[in-house]
């Protein structure tokens, strides 16, 4: 199966390369515009904070929601406090990962969890997988942005949450592509749309309001990949609806299961 040289926008922004070399692998024509880069806050006395409480014993159960926010959050305590004092806390807590890659590091670091988040990794399986948890005081990593709806969900069960961000989501510094890519979407010069991340959605809008440009209309009548469920609703709440989600939300398939869909 191929997409037969349809016009696919990609937004992948640190696995653009390869996203493209998928793409053409299944015949399709790439174009690909990065939106996006992750950018540490220029204040983390949020996280210092925290660690305080941390190590005074203030937390039952720490969240991590992201692989490279938890290597952010060790690498960011360590310049105040012992290399190893955000480890030797965990251990100490019931840690839940969200999926396979917060997971990974806590097998590095020697940290059992004490549940684990199958997919496709939203909030509802989040909830769902601590669901008769006993713990009430809990610390969540975040990645990027605040997930209201695990927020709330937690607290509704008299949950006592704080959340730690250590680096948000910005648009790159090359804007160049991202501009060109919400022009050639206006113009009806693409086909279909990948979205791997849910803050594509917001900046691919973004920039299309910055040119002036109504880009809704447009997308409503290309196909729209969506790499899982949290893409798929921020897309529903923009006005837009995928055309598919892959089995797995994993980029391979994905591209794939796009291609096949055609």
């Amino acid at each position: 199966m191929s997409f037969n040289g349809m016009r696919i926008l990609s937004l992948e922004s640190r696995r653009a390369a390869e996203m493209a070399t998928l793409i053409r692998n299944r015949q399709g024509d790439p174009f690909v515009a990065p939106s996006m880069r992750e950018a540490p806050l220029a204040s983390n006395d949020e996280a210092f904070q925290f660690a305080e409480r941390l190590f005074a014993g203030e937390f039952d159960m720490m969240i991590l929601l992201t692989g490279v926010g938890t290597r952010a959050l060790q690498k960011v305590l360590a310049t105040r406090h012992p290399e190893g004092a955000f480890v030797d806390a965990l251990r100490k807590l019931a840690v839940v990962a969200r999926g396979p890659k917060p997971l990974a590091v806590l097998r590095e670091w020697n940290v059992p969890a004490a549940a684990t988040v199958p997919e496709p990794n939203t909030w509802r399986e989040l909830l769902a997988a601590i669901e008769n948890r006993p713990e009430k005081r809990l610390a969540v990593q975040e990645y990027g942005k605040t997930n209201p709806e695990l927020i709330a969900g937690l607290q509704a069960r008299g949950a006592d949450v704080t959340t730690v961000r250590i680096y948000q989501w910005e648009l790159p510094e090359d804007l160049g592509p991202l501009r060109q890519a919400v022009h050639k979407v206006a113009a009806g010069e693409l086909d279909a749309v990948m979205f791997t991340t849910s803050i594509q959605v917001a900046h691919l809008f973004r920039i299309g309001a910055e040119e002036g440009l109504e880009l809704l209309p447009a997308l409503q009548k290309m196909r729209i990949f969506s790499i899982g469920p949290t893409t798929t609703e921020t897309l529903e709440e923009f006005g837009l609806k995928a055309t598919l989600e892959p089995t797995h939300p994993k980029m391979g398939f994905l591209v794939k299961e796009a291609a096949e869909s055609v």
